[in-house]
């Protein structure tokens, strides 16, 4: 999509938005913005800023100080981001610490495809295909796993294979599987609570981190990404929607966030299951604010995304991102600029 088409899609979003300040307003902001950050007011119209309940509008991340984070050595190191960015590599290393994560079933790179043990079958057509998972799922004792890219990002690469479906499966993924390098993990078993808001996906707590100039693991926010229409992706480039999170009550607060792309929605309920989000109670958040320390002593990434699920018994690590996108914590938490750790974090970026 170019820039222009990127420009009138948000352009129609916000004239169909009935929480929008007024014309003159949203314009002098978009200028005032534009003057502030030193580049064009894309962000104020796709971090929804132009809404009558945005007040502190230059709080907010512009695209210039979010490339300065991400690519900033002093908060990123080579080492951490192979690990992170190479989602096999970051499941065997997560793995040899002990942490809660999926089960490794099986891998490939492009045609070459591995079990557990690495032991490898050539892969040549889409029967081959079909062969290679009826006996790794049988080894395994799963009815179903669940793939994803070890390199792509944004919900891209991710596919749910079930063994009753599984010709059916298999064909919708093929050219991408042996195209590409997959990993294939078991499927967490969803905690009921979290079901109740939406069972078709795993649905995850985004957590953002900092570690400070002395070495303190901190947490700077955290919200919970949905998915919705019988998709099995959350994540919010696939359509997902995201609600923040209290960090002391371990509750979702507020409507829910929808990226400007896919509508920008907010809503009070989740649109499948009606379940208000406004005060409900996520188990197991205490557990989840500690895996993540526990794998910040793993891999001490100064600024990471960490993705965590709650199972049935507990939390689960899902992945780390240390090229996380900023928009939605920015948008969650109402301007990251606020945050009183966020003058030292630009000072260091």
């Amino acid at each position: 999509m170019s820039a222009l088409q990127l420009l009138k899609k948000r352009i129609a979003v916000v004239l169909k938005d009935p929480n929008r300040k007024s014309t003159f307003r949203i314009l002098s902001e978009m200028l005032s913005f534009w003057y502030h950050k030193k580049e064009l007011p894309y962000f104020y119209l796709g971090k929804f800023l132009y809404r009558k309940d945005v007040k502190e509008y230059k709080a907010y991340l512009s695209s210039k100080e979010v490339d300065k984070i991400t690519y900033s050595k002093r908060l990123h190191q080579d080492t951490y981001a192979t690990l992170l960015r190479n989602k096999l590599a970051f499941t065997l290393h997560t793995q040899s610490h002990k942490l809660p994560i999926p089960k490794l079933v099986g891998y490939n790179f492009k045609q070459r495809f591995y079990d557990a043990q690495g032991v490898i079958t050539a892969i040549d057509s889409l029967a081959a295909l079909v062969t290679y998972f009826q006996q790794l799922l049988q080894q395994q004792g799963y009815e179903q796993v669940f793939v994803k890219s070890i390199t792509d990002m944004g919900g891209k690469g991710c596919f749910l294979i079930h063994t009753h479906t599984l010709e059916q499966d298999l064909a919708a993924c093929y050219p991408y599987l042996i195209t590409h390098d997959c990993l294939f993990q078991e499927v967490v078993v969803q905690h009921p609570q979290i079901n109740k808001i939406y069972p078709h996906s795993l649905n995850t707590i985004r957590f953002t981190t900092y570690i400070d100039t002395q070495g303190k693991p901190h947490i700077l926010s955290a919200f919970m990404r949905f998915g919705a229409g019988g998709s099995v992706i959350d994540n919010s480039n696939a359509g997902g929607m995201s609600v923040g999170i209290d960090l002391e009550k371990g509750i979702l607060v507020g409507t829910s966030h929808q990226l400007m792309k896919h509508g920008g929605q907010q809503l009070a309920a989740h649109p499948d299951t009606a379940t208000v989000f406004h005060g409900y109670e996520i188990p197991y958040f205490d557990a989840a604010k500690q895996l993540i320390h526990d794998v910040l002593e793993c891999i001490p990434d100064r600024m990471v995304g960490w993705d965590i699920a709650i199972a049935k018994h507990g939390p689960i690590l899902i992945e780390g991102n240390d090229n996380n996108s900023l928009i939605t914590p920015d948008i969650i938490y109402g301007g990251y600029l606020k945050h009183p750790l966020f003058k030292e974090i630009m000072e260091q970026a």
